[in-house]
């Protein structure tokens, strides 16, 4: 509307002065006419020329801010759609992880089919050199109890050592102050799995027999002694046999079979 009010104002000005310069005209001699002409030429060309300027450029400062006004409106239509697109990927990344928690408690069922489970999440962990434990979101309510094996898709993890309505904590085998009755699968000698201080994924076997032959990549699995973890749950392989001058303080390193440090989905036996 600003651009078609001057451009109004622009051609009423130019009409006046082609009036004006008409008048001027008739009253001047036909000797004089090639004059008039050249005067009426130096006058009138370079003002229609500066008006013709300047209605182009308001006319193309008109078209600017439109064009502006569309970029801005576009960019807020992106804007708006970029933000339903993330909304609908951060629903779809939900999904993904609910599925995939779904799958692993599938695996774990079907895997340990021969015991009755609680399916739980890890949602805290402490891990220092005094102690290592998980926090569970699952409790009484749940039917969780103390002393309960906690398994995972890989092996043994640890057992319920205290609960509270909603949450059960857990003491995981590669606590400091863990123990595991154990057996080394491939020729059935028993030892006991203790954690260390460094609490990292390995165990010191000790209480080794002095005739058991003990090898790199055995596997170790518990054997059901002690009154808190099943018989036969994996728990790891030998990585390390130490000998030592008195056979009977030889030990072996034991890597666990579970990753601590990436474990989310546990199940916990309740039979």
């Amino acid at each position: 509307m600003f651009g078609k009010k001057h451009s109004n104002v622009i051609g009423t000005i130019i009409t006046i002065i082609i009036l004006i310069l008409l008048v001027i005209l008739t009253n001047i001699d036909i000797k004089n006419l090639s004059y008039a002409e050249s005067l009426t030429s130096s006058i009138i060309r370079p003002v229609q020329n500066g008006f013709a300027m300047l209605k182009n450029k308001v006319t193309g400062n008109k078209q600017f801010f439109t064009d502006l006004d569309t970029l801005r409106k576009e960019n807020e239509e992106l804007t708006k759609e970029n933000s339903e697109l993330e909304t609908k990927l951060r629903e779809l990344e939900i999904i993904k992880a609910e599925n995939t928690t779904l799958q692993e408690y599938m695996s774990l069922t079907d895997k340990y089919k021969d015991f009755k489970t609680i399916p739980a999440n890890v949602i805290d962990r402490d891990v220092s050199n005094y102690s290592s434990t998980l926090l569970l979101n699952v409790g009484k309510d749940d039917g969780v109890k103390e002393n309960m094996t906690v398994i995972a898709d890989k092996g043994l993890v640890g057992h319920v050592i205290s609960v509270t309505n909603n949450t059960a904590k857990v003491q995981v085998i590669v606590d400091s102050s863990s123990s595991v009755s154990a057996l080394i699968s491939t020729s059935n000698e028993s030892i006991i799995c203790k954690g260390s201080v460094e609490n990292d994924s390995t165990l010191k076997a000790t209480y080794i027999d002095t005739s058991a032959e003990l090898l790199t990549g055995d596997s170790v699995v518990t054997s059901g002694l002690g009154g808190i973890y099943p018989k036969g749950i994996t728990i790891g392989t030998i990585k390390q046999v130490v000998d030592k001058s008195n056979i009977t303080d030889r030990y072996a390193i034991v890597e666990t079979s579970v990753d601590f440090s990436k474990l989310y989905t546990v199940l916990v036996i309740n039979n």
